[in-house]
Formats: C-alpha cells, sequence, structure tokens
C-alpha cells in the first residue's frame, strides 16, 4: 500500500489508496455474505455424537449442523477435529440402531444420500476401531475448524473433550499395556449387566480383584475328559478371570457363568442379596473342589471360628459349643431401639456383648442343678485371614409388616484393628468348660461345627490367627485393611449393586459399576456410609441416602502372607494355554463383527413359479459381493434349483408396501451390492425382489421414475372383472397415451375405452379429459384401474349412473362372512321350512321368464277385498300374539322365541304363503328385475309380530304393500342374469349403490343414532323398519362346518355388503335363523374365539373384513328405549358384598315397582330367590358403592337416568321398606367396639333430614350409648371401607365439628355413606406384643382378602440356587 507523510513525519495511508481498501474489503464481504446466504438456502444436517470410547466422555456429546451436501470423509474430517481424534483412528456408526451399523469413511456420497434426515437429529456413536481407543491429536488446543475460525473463540461448538493422561502399565498386567488398548482407561475390564445381575457382578469383580483367590484359581486345572466345561464352575470362572485381566474389550458378558450356575435367562431378571450369592457360590465351589488342592481354600481363606457361651454366674461353670463363619453380621440399628450405631466398631462390640439371663430366662446349670443367673455371649477365637463384615441394613417393620431397608449412617475404617475384641470376659473362672451338643446355627451366617478344645491345633494350614493359644505379639498383628466395599443403591423391594474395590498393585481405589470402570477417591467411599448430616435419631433413615455399604471385605496386613497378582509370564501352562485360545477366540469374534458390519441385510421377496405365492427371506450380502453374486445367493435362498435356470433371475428394487417395482439393474451385474444399495444400513426403505421369467420370455426394463398400473379388464356383458395385467406408465403421460398403452397390453379398443382409476377405497374417477397427465388425475407409484372398452350404450349413461360403475360400487364393498347358526327346536325348523318355501316359490315366480299382462293398479283391484280379510284376520291375530307374549315375559328369551315362532308356522302358514304370493304379482308386474330379497321373503304373520313388539299401528298386510314399492329401483333388468365377479358373486339382490350420486348426496337417507336409547332400535319413528329405507347386496349359502367331535354345525357363508346396517343384517338372516331379528343376537368372534355381542342397530358393518365369523344367539333382542341391565345383590355383612344375580331388560317410562315385577320369575327360576315385592328394594350401584335408594314410584329416564350396560344393586329387605321420600337419607353405620377390638355388623339408619344432631340420636338409641359420649366418623375408600382395628382409632377423623351432614369433611348427600361410631369412653384392650403381632397377622389378611387394603406388594422372590448338575429338574406336574 503506497503511504504519504503525515504531521509529525508519520506515514499514513494516501487516501485515495484508502477508499480503494476500503472498496475491495466490502466486495470481499458482499462475496462471503452471498456465500453465506446460498448456504442458508441449502437444507442442513445436524449430527449428535456420542463418544463412548472413554468412560470420562460417554456423557458428553459433540454436535455438528453441516450442509446436505457435506460428504460422508468429510463428516469424519470435522468429528476427528471436534474431538481431537487422528481422523481414521475411530468408527461411525449410526447411535439408535440395534445393529452396529458402521459409516463408510472412504464414502464421497453426500450424507442426504447416506440415511441422513436433514431438519432432524441424526444420532451417532464413536466408537473404537479394530478394539483400540482412537488416537490424541497433538496440539488440538490450535485446531482451526471447518469454517475457519478458531475452536478456541467458537463457545457454540463443542471442542476437544478434556481427558485425564494415559494410565501406565501396573503390576498386575505387567506383560501388556492395557491402559493404551483398553476402552476404559483404569486398564480394567467390566462386567456386563443381563438385566439384573449387578450383585453377582459386583461379587464377581471383587474375587478378581482378590490376589490370593484369583491366584488359587489359576492353579486349579480344568480336565476335560472328567466334567463338561460348560457346567464346570470353577472352569468358567477361571475363563472369565483371563478374560477380564487380558481382553480388550470394554465389558465382557457373564453369561457363561451363569449357564454353568445352571441358571436359565429367567434367572437374569431376578435380583439377589449379594451376601446370599457369596454363601451359596462358596458351597459350590468347595463341592466342585472336592479331592483338589483348592478342597479347603474357601475355609482357608473366609472362614473363621467363634465361642458361643452361656456362664453361670453363681458357679462360674461355663457350656460352649464352637461356631465357624465366612462372614460376620452386624447389626445397623437395634431390636426396638430409636437409634443406630455410628460406626463398625459400635456394632462389634455390641455383637460380642454378653447378655445376662436372669428372672424367667434363668439357664439351669448342670453343676448347680438349678436355674441360675447366667451370662451368654460370643467370644472371637479366629479371624480368617479375609474378613467379611455384613451390614445387616435389610429389616422387618412389624407396624407396617414390609420389608424395610435402614439407610442410617455407619462409619468403616480403612484398617480395622480386631484386637480389642479378644478379651471380652468380665470375670476369669477357673472352673472347667464342658462342650454342648448342640448343633443348631447362629443367627446370619455362622455355621455351627462341633469341635474340642484343641481345636486350635486342627489346621496347621490356615491363614488365620488363632486368638486362644495366640501370644501378645501376635495379637497386636489384627489390624485387617479394607479393600472392598459392596454398595446397594435402593429400597428393600430392590435397587442396585457395584463395587468399589482398592487395587493391592498401586493402591488406587476404582469403581466396578457394571461394564464401566472409573477412578474413585477416599471421598468417594466416605459417601457410601449412608445417613444423613443431621442427628441419628429414629426418622433419620427415611431421610437419609438410599446408596450406602452392605459388605465390607478386609484383608488382613501381613507382608508374609500377603500376595501379588500372577502376571502372564509367571502363568501356569494350562493357564497360558487358555490365554491363547481367548485370545483367539476374540480375535474371530472381532473379525466376524467387521464382516457383520460390512453386511448388507435386505427383506428379499419371490414369487414362486409353481405354487405361485409370494415367498419371504433375508438376503444377507457382504458390500462388496457384486450384483451377479447376488444373485446366486437370492437363488439358492429360495430354493429355486431344478425349478428355474439361475440366468431367468434377477434381482430389482421393489416395494413391498405399494407392490411396486422400482427399477432394475440391467448392465450394472459386475456393481458392488454397497453401491446399489446405498451402503449398509439397519433397514432399508425398500426390498428385493428376485424376478423370475420363462426361458421364451424377456426381462422387461424397469426405469426410475415409472409407476406400475394394475389393469383390470370389466366385461359389462358377461359383468366380470378379470384378474390384473401389469402395465408401467410415465406420471407426465397423458390419459390418451395411457390408453394406447393400454391397449397393447390388454388387445382392447382405444377409441371406446373406459378407464376408471381406483385412488384409495371408495374413491373411482373416470378419466376423460385427454390431454390430462396421469400426475394431475392422482397417480402414484403403485396404482389400480378398471377398463371397459365396448358399444353399449352404457358409454352414453353419466358415470355415476352407469352399470359400469355399480358393477365397480359392488365389487368394492362386498365381504365375505361366516355366520354360525345356532341350534334350532322343532317348532323352529318347520318355521323355517315355510320360509324356504315361500322363498323358493318366489324365486319359482320371478325367473325373469315368466310375467303377467296386468298391472299393478289391476291386481289390487281384484284382491281388494282379499287384502280386507287378510288385514282384519291379521289384526285379530296380532292381539292374540300380543296377549301371549305378556304372559311368556317371565320365559326365558329361548322359551319365548319357541312359542312364538310355533304361532306363527301353525295359525297363519296359509295366509302367509297367500299373501307373498300376491306380493310376487306385484313386484314382477312392476318390472323390479331382481329376485326378492330374504326380507321380502318373510310370512306376513312375523312381521305383525314384530310390528306388534313396536305398537306399530297399520297392519302388517298394508306395510308389506308399502315395502314393496322399494323394489323397483333395482339395478338389472328382469330378463338379465346374475353378474358373476371375480369373487364368485353374482347381481341377485344387488339394488343399490357403494355411494349416493353426486346431485343426491345429501338426499340419501342414511341410519342415524338414537336420541334417548342406549341400544338402537330396528325401525324408526313412523314404526317402519329402518332395513327398508335402503337395499343393499346380500346372499346367502348354507354349508356345515366340521366341530372336533366329527359333528357338524349349520353354518352361512354370506356375502353382503359392509354398508348395510346391522338391523338389515339381521332382517336378511330372519329366514335362515327361523325366528324374527328382533328375537335373536348377533354377536362378532374375535381372536381366541373371544365373542361381543354387536347391538348398535344403526351401524354399518364397514368394521367387518373378509371371513370374519359371526355368530347367531336365541334371545330378544332390545327395542327401541329399552336397556340390558346387570342386577347385582347388595350383601353388606359378607366378605364379598357384590354378587351377581341376573341380566334383565328395563325399559324407558317403567316404573321400579315394574321392573321390580320383572325381577320376580327370573329371580326364582334362575337364582332360586323367592321373594315378596315389598321385600326387596333396587339401588344405585357406582361400581362397588350402594347409592341412592329408587323408590317404587320412580320412573325411568324421568326420576332416575339409565344407560346402557346399566347395572343396580338388590338389596333384600329383613323388614318393610322404610325409605318412603326422596328427603331421607339412608345411612350405613357400623359401631367400633375397642374394649374388644372389634367391628360391629352394619345397621342402617334412615334420617328424615342432614342433621348431625339426628343422626347421633338415632345412634345412640339404636346402640344405647349415651348421647354425650357418641363419637361418629365417615368410611373412606370403596364399600365397605374396610379399616384395620389397629388403626381406625388414629386414622379416621372422629367426631367432626359440622352441623350437617352434607359439607365438609363429610359431604353425605346421598344414601350408602359409611359411618362408623364408637363411645369415648370405652377403654381399648391392652395387647401384649404377641397378641398385637398376631392380630396385625389377621388384620393384614382380612383386609388383603376384601381387597381394602391396597400396598405395595413386592415380587415374590425366587430362592437364589446353584445347580451343580447343569440345571435344576422341573416338576412333571408343574406347567
Amino acid at each position: 500500500m503506497e503511504t504519504v507523510p503525515g504531521e509529525e513525519t508519520q506515514l499514513v495511508p494516501r487516501e485515495d489508496m484508502f477508499w480503494s481498501c476500503r472498496q475491495t474489503i466490502l466486495e470481499e464481504m458482499k462475496k462471503k455474505f452471498s456465500q453465506i446466504e446460498n448456504a442458508g438456502e441449502e437444507p442442513r444436517v445436524l449430527c449428535i455424537i456420542q463418544d463412548t470410547t472413554n468412560a470420562k466422555t460417554v456423557n458428553e456429546r459433540l454436535t455438528l449442523n453441516l450442509p446436505a451436501s457435506t460428504t460422508v470423509s468429510k463428516l469424519f474430517e470435522d468429528v476427528a477435529l471436534k474431538a481431537g481424534y487422528v481422523n481414521g483412528s475411530f468408527h461411525l456408526a449410526w447411535g439408535n440402531m440395534t445393529d452396529m451399523v458402521v459409516l463408510d469413511q472412504s464414502s464421497e456420497m453426500p450424507l442426504s444420500d447416506s440415511g441422513f434426515e436433514p431438519g432432524k437429529k441424526n444420532f451417532l456413536q464413536l466408537t473404537d476401531k479394530d478394539g483400540e481407543q482412537p488416537q490424541l491429536a497433538s496440539g488440538e488446543s490450535g485446531t482451526v475448524d471447518s469454517s475457519g475460525l478458531d475452536d478456541n473463540t467458537q463457545d457454540r461448538f463443542i471442542g476437544p473433550l478434556p481427558r485425564d493422561g494415559i494410565v501406565g502399565c501396573s503390576n498386575d498386567y505387567s506383560s501388556y499395556s492395557y491402559a493404551s488398548i483398553l476402552k476404559s482407561e483404569t486398564g480394567y475390564v467390566g462386567l456386563v449387566n443381563q438385566a439384573m445381575t449387578c450383585y453377582l457382578n459386583s461379587l464377581l469383580q471383587t474375587l478378581f480383584m482378590t490376589p490370593e483367590f484369583r491366584n488359587a484359581l489359576y492353579n486349579w486345572e480344568f480336565e476335560e475328559g472328567e466334567e463338561d466345561p460348560v457346567t464346570s464352575i470353577p472352569y468358567q470362572l477361571q475363563r472369565l478371570f483371563v478374560l477380564l485381566q487380558t481382553s480388550k474389550k470394554r465389558a465382557i458378558e457373564t453369561t457363561d457363568v451363569t449357564r454353568s450356575f445352571g441358571w436359565d435367562s429367567s434367572e437374569a431378571w431376578q435380583q439377589h442379596d449379594v451376601q446370599e450369592l457369596c454363601r451359596v457360590m462358596f458351597d459350590a465351589l468347595e463341592q466342585k473342589w472336592k479331592q483338589t488342592e483348592q478342597a479347603d481354600l474357601i475355609n482357608q481363606l473366609y472362614q473363621g471360628k467363634l465361642k458361643d457361651y452361656v456362664r453361670c454366674l453363681e458357679c462360674g461353670y461355663e457350656s460352649w459349643r464352637i461356631d465357624t463363619y465366612l462372614d460376620i453380621p452386624l447389626v445397623i440399628r437395634p431390636y426396638g431401639a430409636s437409634q443406630a450405631f455410628g460406626s463398625v466398631e459400635e456394632a462389634l462390640q455390641a455383637f460380642i456383648q454378653p447378655e445376662t439371663l436372669d428372672g424367667p430366662n434363668q439357664y439351669f446349670c448342670e453343676r448347680c442343678k438349678k436355674k441360675c443367673d447366667a451370662r451368654k455371649g460370643l467370644r472371637f477365637l479366629h479371624f480368617p485371614y479375609l474378613l467379611t463384615l455384613q451390614l445387616k441394613r435389610f429389616d422387618f417393620d412389624y407396624t407396617t409388616m414390609h420389608r424395610i431397608k435402614l439407610n442410617d449412617r455407619m462409619t468403616f475404617p480403612e484398617e480395622l484393628d480386631m484386637s480389642p475384641f479378644i478379651d471380652v470376659e468380665d470375670e476369669k473362672s477357673p472352673q472347667t468348660e464342658s462342650c454342648t451338643d448342640s448343633g443348631a446355627e447362629n443367627e446370619g451366617s455362622c455355621h455351627s461345627d462341633q469341635m474340642s478344645n484343641d481345636f486350635s491345633t486342627d489346621d496347621a494350614v490356615d491363614e488365620g490367627i488363632c486368638l486362644d493359644s495366640a501370644s501378645s505379639t501376635e495379637r497386636s498383628l489384627l489390624t485387617f485393611e479394607l479393600f472392598s466395599v459392596m454398595v446397594h443403591s435402593g429400597s428393600a423391594a430392590g435397587g442396585h449393586y457395584y463395587a468399589c474395590i482398592k487395587s493391592f498393585s498401586d493402591g488406587q481405589w476404582y469403581s466396578f459399576n457394571d461394564q464401566h470402570v472409573s477412578k474413585i477417591t477416599q471421598e468417594d467411599i466416605r459417601k457410601t456410609y449412608g445417613g444423613s448430616s443431621g442427628s441419628r435419631g429414629y426418622y433419620s433413615s427415611a431421610f437419609a441416602s438410599s446408596t450406602n455399604a452392605y459388605m465390607l471385605i478386609y484383608r488382613l496386613k501381613d507382608p508374609s502372607r500377603n500376595a501379588k497378582f500372577l502376571d502372564a509370564e509367571n502363568f501356569p501352562e494350562h493357564i497360558k494355554r487358555l490365554v491363547q485360545k481367548e485370545k483367539e477366540a476374540e480375535e474371530q469374534e472381532k473379525r466376524q463383527r467387521e464382516i457383520e458390519r460390512n453386511t448388507c441385510k435386505i427383506k428379499l421377496l419371490c414369487m414362486h413359479p409353481v405354487k405361485m405365492v409370494m415367498m419371504e427371506n433375508k438376503l444377507e450380502v457382504h458390500k462388496d459381493k457384486t450384483l451377479r453374486e447376488a444373485v446366486e445367493m437370492a437363488y439358492k435362498l429360495m430354493d429355486l434349483e431344478g425349478l428355474v435356470p439361475l440366468d431367468c433371475c434377477r434381482l430389482v428394487k421393489y416395494d413391498e408396501f405399494h407392490e411396486y417395482l422400482e427399477r432394475s439393474y440391467e448392465g450394472e451385474e459386475d456393481t458392488p451390492m454397497g453401491l446399489l444399495l446405498g451402503g449398509v444400513k439397519s433397514s432399508y426403505m425398500f426390498d428385493l425382489l428376485l424376478e423370475t421369467r420363462r426361458p421364451d420370455q424377456v426381462f422387461q426394463t424397469y426405469k426410475p421414475g415409472e409407476v406400475m398400473v394394475k389393469v383390470h379388464v370389466v366385461s359389462l356383458k358377461n359383468e366380470t372383472i378379470a384378474s390384473p395385467v401389469s402395465v408401467r406408465a410415465y406420471l407426465n403421460q397423458t390419459v390418451a397415451e395411457f390408453k394406447q398403452l393400454i391397449a397393447q397390453a390388454t388387445g382392447l379398443s382405444a377409441d371406446t375405452m373406459r378407464v376408471v382409476l381406483e385412488r384409495c377405497y371408495n374413491d373411482l374417477r373416470l378419466l376423460y379429459v385427454p390431454n390430462k397427465t396421469l400426475k394431475a388425475e392422482g397417480f402414484f407409484r403403485s396404482n389400480k384401474v378398471f377398463v371397459e372398452s365396448s358399444d353399449s350404450a352404457d358409454h352414453q349413461v353419466t358415470f355415476t349412473d352407469s352399470l359400469l360403475w355399480k358393477l365397480l360400487d359392488r365389487h368394492g364393498n362386498t365381504i365375505r362372512l361366516f355366520v354360525s347358526l345356532p341350534e334350532q327346536s322343532p317348532g323352529l325348523l318347520a318355521n323355517r321350512t315355510s320360509y324356504q318355501k315361500v322363498g323358493d316359490e318366489s324365486e319359482d315366480s320371478f325367473g325373469g321368464t315368466k310375467s303377467s299382462t296386468k298391472s299393478v293398479e289391476a291386481i289390487l283391484e281384484e284382491s281388494t277385498e282379499k287384502l280386507k280379510n287378510l288385514s282384519l284376520q291379521q289384526q285379530q291375530e296380532q292381539q292374540d300374539l300380543g296377549s301371549s307374549n305378556s304372559d311368556s315375559q317371565n320365559t326365558s328369551d329361548v322359551e319365548h322365541a319357541d312359542s312364538l315362532s310355533q304361532e306363527v308356522s301353525t295359525a297363519s302358514s296359509a295366509s302367509a304363503v297367500d299373501n307373498r304370493e300376491l306380493e310376487n304379482r306385484i313386484q314382477i308386474v312392476g318390472g323390479s328385475g331382481t329376485a326378492s330379497d330374504p326380507e321380502n321373503q318373510l310370512p306376513s304373520e312375523e312381521r305383525s309380530d314384530s310390528d306388534v313388539n313396536n305398537d306399530r299401528s297399520t297392519s302388517s298386510m298394508d306395510s308389506d304393500i308399502l315395502s314393496s314399492s322399494h323394489s323397483s329401483d333395482t339395478l338389472c333388468n328382469a330378463d338379465s342374469g346374475p353378474i358373476p365377479l371375480a369373487n364368485g358373486l353374482d347381481s341377485h339382490s344387488i339394488t343399490s349403490s357403494r355411494r349416493s350420486k353426486a346431485h343426491e348426496a345429501r338426499k340419501e337417507t342414511w341410519d342415524t343414532a338414537e336420541e334417548d336409547s342406549g341400544t338402537d332400535s330396528e325401525y324408526d319413528d313412523s314404526g317402519k323398519s329402518k332395513g327398508e329405507a335402503q337395499y343393499l347386496y346380500f346372499r346367502a349359502e348354507p354349508y356345515c362346518q366340521e366341530d372336533g367331535s366329527g359333528d357338524s354345525h349349520k353354518c352361512l357363508l354370506v356375502h353382503v355388503d359392509k354398508r348395510i346396517t346391522l338391523a338389515t343384517f339381521k332382517q336378511k338372516l330372519e329366514p335362515f335363523v327361523g325366528v324374527p331379528s328382533s328375537q335373536f343376537k348377533v354377536f362378532r368372534v374375535y381372536a381366541n374365539n373371544q365373542e361381543f355381542e354387536s347391538v348398535r342397530l344403526n351401524e354399518t358393518l364397514s368394521s367387518f373384513s373378509d371371513d370374519n365369523k359371526i355368530t347367531i344367539r336365541l334371545g330378544r333382542a332390545l327395542k327401541k328405549g329399552e336397556y340390558r341391565v346387570k342386577v347385582y345383590q347388595l350383601l353388606v355383612n359378607d366378605p364379598e358384598p357384590c354378587k351377581f344375580l341376573v341380566d334383565a331388560v328395563f325399559a324407558k317410562g317403567m316404573t321400579v315397582r315394574q321392573s321390580k315385577e320383572e325381577l320376580l320369575p327370573l329371580l326364582r327360576e334362575q337364582c332360586k330367590l323367592d321373594l315378596s315385592i315389598d321385600r326387596f328394594r333396587l339401588r344405585k350401584k357406582t361400581w362397588k358403592n350402594p347409592g341412592t335408594v329408587f323408590l317404587d314410584y320412580h320412573v325411568y329416564e324421568e326420576d332416575i337416568n339409565i344407560s346402557s350396560n346399566w347395572e343396580v344393586f338388590l338389596e333384600v329387605l329383613d323388614e318393610p321398606e322404610k325409605m318412603k321420600s326422596m328427603s331421607q337419607l339412608a345411612v350405613l353405620t357400623r359401631q367400633w367396639r375397642p374394649s374388644r377390638m372389634k367391628l360391629e355388623l352394619f345397621q342402617e339408619v334412615v334420617l328424615e333430614s342432614s342433621s348431625v344432631d339426628e343422626l347421633k340420636e338415632k345412634l345412640s338409641e339404636l346402640s344405647g350409648i349415651p348421647l354425650e359420649n357418641l363419637e361418629f366418623a365417615k368410611g373412606r375408600g370403596t364399600f365397605p371401607c374396610d379399616i384395620s382395628v389397629l388403626e381406625i382409632n388414629q386414622d379416621l377423623d372422629w367426631n367432626p365439628k359440622v352441623s350437617t351432614l352434607n359439607v365438609w369433611p363429610l359431604y353425605i348427600s346421598d344414601d350408602g355413606a359409611v359411618v362408623f361410631y364408637r363411645d369415648k369412653t370405652e377403654e381399648p384392650m391392652e395387647l401384649s406384643e404377641e397378641e398385637r403381632n398376631e392380630l396385625m397377622k389377621k388384620e393384614s389378611s382380612r383386609l388383603l382378602k376384601t381387597g381394602q387394603r391396597v400396598n405395595y406388594s413386592p415380587r415374590k422372590e425366587k430362592a437364589l440356587k446353584i445347580y451343580l448338575d447343569g440345571g435344576p429338574t422341573k416338576d412333571p406336574g408343574q406347567d
């Protein structure tokens, strides 16, 4: 830049040069802004990366927001830059997939084509490569990202994550530098939690970190021929320890170990106590190690001895026995105490503190020959080399009768001096001692072991310390070093275990939490003390942390005995072989995993060339395999050898959902599958189809962008719809071009061709605009069209009025149903015969070849007198039938149907036939063109019976004549034959269209839901059958179905338009069932043969689909204004107060007394209850709670709201009804007797008002309690409001300060409330502790049976067992 001298001889830029530079900068800025603006228009891909290679970074996230055009390789560069890794030293895999799908780092495909979704979160995982951690980039603080901005200046981006320094090699692993290859920087390997096996993982890691146990396990050699390695517990533990020491994985599985225990997968979902597992596992190892050098290993390391003694305080005589222990159980809080022990030392002191036996607990002294005061206690005789302390945090609360966890604070030292717990005897006695013969075990984990006084010299190899013969020097060497703390987090119902373990190699504490291993500090150990910072009072545990120490393991500090871990160089030969074997297996697993990561797994379909069924399989092909090799693999996978030559097969891209062939791969036979499929993915948005051809055929080319069209050819002459022909077209083709394409494929004439597109269900579109494109018409990937090409006049008719439209309409809406008919009685069979006879005559008279020359008017004039006579006769028969119905209402539904059908068939069959013949003549002359539907085949008397039940004013004959006029609105002419469809249906009974015509859509009448009834009526307000409003297709064919017993059951195969209403459907079934539709019910059969009644008669069958099953059952169906009611008996003083009685039918406008009259015969016949109408009441039922009492004069729907599936209580009265008015209040009362700890039976009190004083007066009068001493309380919860007699005094709100019952806190404003009352001067019964516990158990049992106490019930624990024979033997009697 040119400069000029300025003031004070300073050089400054020349002014014109300044403006020139400024202009250049502005232009550069505009260019940058333009680039930014263009980049802003491009979709962005948000990538969220989780670094799983390091325990400290597993919870961190790297976020990158990249343009969609960014390549995959560029993504790796950006991630490496952000994470501070060397590019190429790590993998990126999809994070939301079940399978680990790794991205191809070398791919140059843009993110948008590699499975990334713009505008959404794309989760990735950064994983290790080849089992090694990513290499850290040098100078990472100064790296610059792709945007050109320094990382340190961009706070909105996550830069390199902080990491600790690399841990050096420890003495545990002198042969390997594990810190550089293990996923955890600690150098230790975690254990995978199978489900709830954290307790097992904690114990296994503790044993692994115990040098003496690990070394001894390595020295044991497995003999191949003697035992199956799968069931050998020591061998599987040995393998596990070798993997923990040598594996490169972050965590390894424990399934082989649990399998050697004899456990199945269900055991992984059972959580057990870690101390219990330790005991059971040690027992199993002792059994497996018999006759080996390790036979006494457990005792040598973990077993101690103590003396259980009783000393007479008068003569000094002492009786004792020797017990062994593997761990010492320490009480957290003594029974009955309000304060817990503060430290392990306090708990140990309490453990050996002697107890004085005096008073009723005096000890019978063998020397004194009498009961004397004595001192009973425990004395440690021998401490094990590995001292295990169990902190008894799980206890039982006798107040709540549940297990609880004590979270009180208990400290423990890192070094524990056991010398203070040696001589705790308060006095010395020279008297001789005797050993008892008792073999009972001590409480907790102590084992009984009978031995003489010279037990201390039994074991010369025992690593523990015998205290009786120990010198003062040895007693001073009783310092134990803490190295394992097993922690429990949670409650008594469940929780989580993990272990804090100190390595004897470097003195560092580590947290072994399943698969995660990390360093911790002494402060972390102190956090496991439990408790809170407050006091140690009784309730402190409730507010304390639930994470605290449960088991402590100490090792004796003795340099001469303390062992070190065996390193790889000093491994026994069999362990070296095992290490090599496991290393090879791990390498093989890694290679296999690498193959899996590069394998494309995609759904493969193939139409079997012989069976013509679509076969399905899964094709797994390596991404580097060519298409030619993949075809050969698919050919073998589908087992087509011998059926089709290999060169007659090819793979094409296929969309199964739309049945769309997307493209074929011509000329790409040598292209790798990974490139054709768009990379390795866990799932693909498309499938592959193995297409086959005959040798004389040529494969069709499928180009991207084409659409698949299935063409169905329709024949109006034969009225059939042919199977589809596949045609491929382009969306930019016109309708005229598309017709030419169809003409080539089908041979039809394009000039007279009509093409109808079915875009979706119930949507037919005629393609009549020649220049309109297929895309504009709504074509998609896969389409269905119907084509017809003929010279018929149907072309001139509006499409919605044409025969083509009606044919397609029927084809799309007809479904097939399987209907199971009920067993018929003789009366019903005769009746059904009359139905069929009439129907046959109708069809014979309406065959299409016979017709009458008389008009409808002439026939009506000729038969006027006959109609009048028949009408009068029918009215008389209706009255007879009406009286018969009223008399038979007390019978069951089936009996009613039987009597009804018998009357109809015997009294008026002749008139029915005559009447039907007349109707048929009218239909023929009217030129309906179809056979009469099954509804019109019914005898008039049966229709008249339905009319009588619904109070119809017109006669059945008149209504039948009126209804016959609807048959003139038909589809076909009389001389036309049936219309055979592709599904085998004909045109009989087709009388309507699938949907209304465009100009009549609003005029069509559909059924509407009843406003005043829970169940729809079959008849409208005028008394006319709703099914008569619109005729839809219906055809039924009888067939027999074989059941399991070999008997055949009569069924119907019904083809029906699914827009038909249930009411019309039932009327169509009348001739086949044999009774009117009002006398049978329809049940839909679901999976597992579950049946549900269909009751909404105005709803269509649209919810049904092909091959659904229906069961018909006899019984009166509900009419308009009727409701089905479930009646339950209220038994206030029974353990189960709610008992189901009967199903009944109540009607709108019926009084309560009338419904009671209806119930009497049902109760007598079905429940054997012979009641008087004045000695029972009905009342409201809300779940299990009794409510409002219904008075006899109450009217349903006016005074009492009623709905479908209603439930009521029936209550038997011991005395005449006291409830006479709605102003009265019925209260259920129960007296509480504290002196007897008993609740008396319920008694009802009827109040005239809501006054508290009146209630007290009534209760005082009922019980004899003085008014001033009477107290009451409202019951809580669901009836019968049960409560424990131990809690009723303090849990209820006694004697509330209110004057009326309908205010807070009582809110008693309806019948059925529960009130407890008592005499406040009555003293409660005094109970001993045993009596209280016994009563508590009884009350818990009683309340659980009644379901009143809803407490958390923990799952039943399964006993922990280790099976030495490989698994449990299942009881054959068990399921």
